[in-house]
């Protein structure tokens, strides 16, 4: 199906700037009446990266006030926990299937999940998983783009701190397998990894806001060389829903912002996860 008046009439994005950038939350709303009934489910399988957040909220605090970028409400995770409590195979259109899987893991005391790695990124890795085995092709592409850089930054990070890689490299395809064992400088992936030298020099760079505007200009060409054939296509609305979370991020950040989340996200890494040799 093509969107030949929504695309026309989308604001020009622009990678250096944030203005006229619609909220998320407006383009959602908005693109839930245009788009036809396969299409919109592509659009939630990229906003339940914040249903997944949400959930962990309200597993941790049934109180507590959930993300409004999120799909689903407090009262529908409510109703599908009770779902998954009660049926060993529920069924519901709301209950994305990685769902399922991860709480049955979260309420087994004895699964891997306790052990070897955070509820984050056991989910995350699920949701990477399952978004890569859908029918769209640039929507599967994107995801496993995503989860390779996610993973290749991780598996850098650890081997320059000293933190174990194979807790917390996510999902299972063959680049999460070679970083959680290479101990190459390339983690053995020269060849399978387009951008791997680009990636590498980013994780060098000082500057954490530099180093993150790097990574958002890597995924932004990305977007574009894969849609520059799709003028008026899903894949044109999806790209323009992406580069609009990409732009978003940077409206609240600060220097000072940003070095704190930094030291946060680090002092929380030092706290769970025992240093090798410790």
């Amino acid at each position: 199906m093509n969107y030949y008046y929504y695309i026309a009439g989308f604001p020009d994005l622009q990678p250096d700037g944030t203005k006229n950038v619609p909220s998320l939350a407006d383009l959602r709303s908005d693109l839930e009446e245009q788009l036809c009934d396969r299409d919109r489910a592509l659009l939630h399988l990229i906003y339940a990266e914040y249903d997944n957040r949400n959930l962990l909220r309200y597993l941790r605090d049934k109180d507590t006030e959930l993300d409004p970028l999120g799909i689903l409400t407090a009262d529908d995770w409510r109703e599908l926990i009770d779902l998954m409590d009660e049926q060993e195979y529920p069924h519901d259109p709301r209950l994305l299937p990685y769902v399922h899987t991860f709480y049955t893991a979260y309420r087994d005391e004895n699964s891997p999940l306790h052990a070897d790695t955070s509820a984050e990124d056991y989910l995350a890795g699920l949701y990477y998983d399952y978004a890569m085995q859908g029918d769209n092709r640039f929507l599967r592409e994107w995801f496993e783009f995503n989860l390779n850089l996610r993973n290749l930054l991780t598996a850098i990070a650890c081997r320059r701190h000293g933190f174990d890689a194979q807790r917390l490299v996510v999902g299972d395809n063959e680049m999460a397998r070679a970083l959680r064992k290479s101990n190459a400088r390339d983690f053995g992936l020269a060849g399978q990894f387009d951008p791997l030298e680009t990636v590498l020099r980013i994780a060098d760079e000082p500057n954490l806001l530099t180093r993150e505007q790097q990574l958002d200009a890597l995924k932004w060409q990305w977007l574009d060389e894969h849609t520059f054939f799709n003028y008026f296509s899903v894949e044109r609305i999806l790209s323009l829903v992406l580069k609009s979370q990409l732009l978003n991020r940077w409206k609240p950040l600060t220097q000072e912002r940003g070095t704190a989340v930094f030291r946060d996200l680090l002092d929380a890494l030092k706290k769970d996860i025992p240093l090798k040799g410790a």
